[in-house]
């Protein structure tokens, strides 16, 4: 049995100068322990490099799992028929995988690998299953919920790029769920694209929008991804938030979310997407003059949250 540590110090055979693929007469009589070189050698001379890369990485890692649990043939049918199911469970309204990535903290792995930040700067967090296309662009101080119910909420805040200069015309777009802890997507009931919009930052970066003050909600557990949540004695909630793609010329654009302060799941996030500075205060106002003079209905909570961009380059 080969551990990762001592697979990460392999020298495989393609690193050696020379090196050819081997020919088929090299590939008889292989076993347990020579399995892995030799398909490892049989990758040849990929077309592209990063895909080799990816390649012999991915096979060493596999056939070492296999080997440390010592997988039986009873457990690789089992996984086999996971894995279709969650691609038999994908649609255009629903990714699975995506949802078994986040479940598993991959998303967020890969997430925090590929959008390292400098000091001060928006921290990303997952994309999520839900996010969809062609939302409606709209004027500042819009309401993005088109249904009844829930407590009405505004948000507002600014987009600066570093050291606090204002970005006009940055481009947030932004997503949540229903009061019922739905997308839009996931209910029939509810009107296409319910709170769901992008507006953009005005001459100061400034923006705000009206909408719901967003619950905590289960991930979807009537799948697989839910179903071995499930058998790992793990709940299935996310702590409340609303998720935002905030971008603008010259800037690298952020996917992130923004959690409610007091939240109960914000340390046990089902697909750990939870940052500390990701975390915003709701105030409650209760009076009907604030909220005429807002033109909302009281009561109804506020939450300001400045977002900062990184440069490109």
């Amino acid at each position: 049995m080969m551990p990762s540590a001592a697979f990460a110090r392999r020298r495989f055979p393609f690193d050696a100068p020379g090196y050819k693929t081997r020919s088929p007469a090299a590939m008889r009589n292989l076993t347990e322990d020579n399995m892995t070189d030799a398909v490892i050698a049989g990758i040849g001379e990929a077309t592209d490099a990063r895909l080799k890369e990816i390649m012999v990485r991915l096979v060493g890692h596999l056939h070492d799992f296999v080997r440390e649990v010592e997988l039986t043939e009873e457990e690789w049918l089992a996984g086999i028929r996971f894995l279709t199911a969650v691609g038999q469970k994908c649609d255009d309204r629903r990714q699975e995988f995506i949802l078994l990535s986040d479940v598993l903290g991959v998303s967020i792995l890969m997430d925090a690998i590929n959008n390292r930040k400098p000091a001060g700067a928006t921290e990303s967090s997952v994309l999520g299953p839900f996010y969809r296309e062609g939302a409606e662009e709209m004027a500042a101080g819009a309401n993005l919920s088109k249904a009844q119910g829930g407590e009405p909420c505004i948000v507002s805040g600014r987009v600066t790029g570093p050291g606090g200069t204002p970005i006009a015309g940055a481009l947030l777009d932004v997503w949540q769920t229903a009061p019922n802890g739905l997308y839009e997507t996931q209910d029939p009931q509810q009107p296409d694209f319910n709170l769901r919009g992008k507006l953009r930052t005005d001459t100061a970066g400034r923006y705000e929008f009206h909408t719901v003050k967003p619950v905590t909600y289960p991930i979807p557990d009537d799948g697989p991804a839910g179903r071995l949540l499930g058998a790992l004695g793990r709940h299935s909630y996310r702590p409340a938030h609303i998720h935002f793609i905030v971008s603008a010329p010259g800037y690298v654009p952020v996917t992130t979310q923004i959690f409610t302060e007091g939240d109960p799941y914000l340390d046990s996030d089902a697909v750990f997407g939870v940052k500390s500075r990701l975390v915003a205060r709701y105030v409650r106002h209760e009076t009907a003059a604030d909220a005429v003079e807002r033109g909302v209905t009281a009561p109804f909570h506020t939450v300001d949250y400045d977002f900062e961009l990184v440069a490109e380059g």
